[in-house]
């Protein structure tokens, strides 16, 4: 490949927590119905091209992933669906984050589209890392992060590391992400 397609297409949604250590984004080739195989090497192409070290798929299939080795990204697949995981895989999730973001790396994580699952995870690990210090605050980052309101299930996800109370008051309540 020559010009601009060498360097591949930005997958949707993308968007940096940490620059240049931590993004996230949709799925490369989109999601359900609009999922493009065209579009997902593109994308995957550009994750490669632009220097990610691992990309971390929180998805609960293994559905294209094959997609990663075919074009040399190194990825690992952990399932996250939300606060009904648990506590235990979230943190499980947080230290994945961790261990593949470290010494200078750079790590994508994605979903099937960058919803609340997504993003509440983004405030989770903020509070795993120290780098806020409260529910609040963690939900605020994240919604101010990826550009999107937070509603119940995201702010649950905070919650399980939140300490106890710290989010209370903070959720919707018809999980619109209005407060």
């Amino acid at each position: 490949m020559r010009g601009k397609w060498a360097q591949g297409i930005i997958p949707r949604g993308f968007t940096w927590i940490v620059k240049d250590r931590i993004a996230v984004s949709e799925r490369p080739g989109g999601c359900g119905d609009a999922h493009r195989r065209v579009r997902r090497q593109e994308e995957v192409i550009w994750i490669r091209e632009s220097g990610f070290d691992t990309v971390l798929s929180l998805l609960a299939s293994d559905h294209n992933l094959h997609a990663y080795d075919e074009l040399d990204q190194p990825w690992v697949h952990l399932p996250f669906g939300g606060a009904d995981d648990g506590e235990e895989r979230l943190r499980e999730v947080c230290r994945a984050i961790d261990e593949h973001s470290g010494g200078g790396r750079s790590l994508l994580v994605h979903r099937e589209e960058l919803n609340d699952v997504v993003c509440g995870l983004v405030g989770a690990w903020l509070l795993h890392a120290g780098l806020v210090d409260s529910g609040p605050r963690a939900i605020s980052f994240a919604e101010q992060l990826t550009s999107r309101p937070l509603g119940r299930p995201g702010r649950a996800i905070v919650g399980l590391v939140a300490p106890p109370d710290d989010v209370a008051d903070q959720g919707d309540d018809d999980g619109d992400g209005s407060p």
